[in-house]
């Protein structure tokens, strides 16, 4: 990216990260925002500088438009007309209808690809704005027909300056495809923690992890979800139907209490095994199987930072790492996953420092 010029439009998480990630490859970068707050930190955290008004000393080579799919063909034209870029993209999650809405006004959907990179976080702004975000995540490109080979690689060699794997895909395809895998369980997700805003203090006080990963996602900004959902919303709606299908026949089941009731849904949840087993591994295809190995870590400074240590000096990758908080103590459980091989190694290197290692 080396003397390249970069303008991003939208400080958020995404174009704030996309920023720091080409700046640090040497990009130069300028940047716009409709909320000069958010601007302002995004410049003072070294993604780029603003973009001066009016027509630009030179084009960019690529203009990314980090705004949400309602925005993107308006700001798509106005970022045309001032000329400032060779080639448009965008990071929008969805994908059919801002390229309609695009092509309704007039634009130019030769110099412009729709992208998406699918990375992401819980929290919103520059602040949460990361150089790695990107690092190993596909990139979809959705480029209209009508767009040029040249632009299609610009856009390419941006998601690839970022660390990401370009995917070339149909708009129409990608949009099925985050319904499945994003969208819906958004909703799902911000369903099941909308049931403990009535829940009382002996519930929560239950909870553990297993609703705290479930919900998750549901702390993500429901402004930036309702565009989102509003934009993509046949197929979203379409898989919430299905799983509401499967959720209402579990229900009536449980309520029956018969044996052969609790094995129909002993089937859903054998197919949520067999569903959960088919998500791609951190290295791509079909994920491995990893020994769990249990650590009971007081909360103290420091702590972790041993423990890794000491799994360096055992000679162990770390493939996965989760904890667990204990409520009311200062303990939490630590969860590292390795490959089976090398767990009882690990136990033992970890149980002869000092820690507490179950089983």
């Amino acid at each position: 990216m080396t003397g390249r010029r970069v303008i991003v439009v939208g400080t958020g998480l995404i174009g704030t990260s996309i920023a720091l990630a080409a700046r640090g490859r040497g990009a130069e970068v300028l940047l716009a925002d409709r909320d000069p707050g958010a601007l302002e930190l995004a410049v003072e955290l070294g993604a780029g500088d603003p973009l001066p008004a009016g027509a630009p000393d030179r084009r960019a080579d690529v203009a990314v438009l980090a705004v949400p799919p309602a925005a993107v063909a308006v700001t798509l034209l106005d970022a045309q007309k001032r000329g400032l870029a060779a080639v448009y993209t965008d990071v929008a999650s969805v994908k059919a209808l801002p390229l309609e809405q695009a092509a309704a006004l007039g634009c130019d959907l030769a110099s412009f690809v729709g992208g998406h990179p699918l990375a992401g976080s819980e929290r919103s702004g520059p602040s949460a704005a990361r150089a790695d975000l990107f690092l190993g995540r596909p990139w979809a490109l959705c480029p209209p027909p009508a767009a040029a080979p040249e632009a299609v690689e610009a856009v390419a060699a941006l998601a690839r300056a970022c660390g990401a794997t370009p995917v070339e895909v149909e708009a129409a395809e990608h949009d099925r495809a985050v319904a499945l895998v994003s969208h819906a369980p958004h909703v799902v997700s911000a369903a099941v923690a909308a049931r403990l805003t009535g829940a009382d203090d002996v519930a929560l006080g239950l909870s553990g992890q297993g609703v705290r990963d479930v919900t998750r996602i549901a702390a993500s900004d429901p402004r930036l979800w309702i565009g989102i959902l509003s934009a993509n919303s046949a197929p979203v709606a379409d898989v919430l139907e299905a799983v509401a299908t499967d959720l209402a026949v579990a229900a009536s089941l449980l309520r029956d209490g018969s044996e052969e009731a609790a094995g129909h849904v002993a089937d859903l949840l054998l197919r949520g095994n067999a569903g959960r087993s088919r998500i791609p591994g951190k290295h791509g295809g079909e994920a491995p199987a990893y020994a769990t190995v249990q650590v009971v870590v007081p909360d103290r400074p420091g702590e972790l930072a041993m423990i890794f240590q000491a799994v360096g000096i055992a000679q162990v990758n770390i493939e996965d790492v989760t904890i667990e908080h204990s409520p009311g103590r200062p303990l939490g459980l630590l969860e590292i996953s390795v490959v089976p091989e090398e767990a009882e190694r690990l136990a033992a290197e970890l149980r002869a420092r000092g820690w507490s290692v179950p089983g």
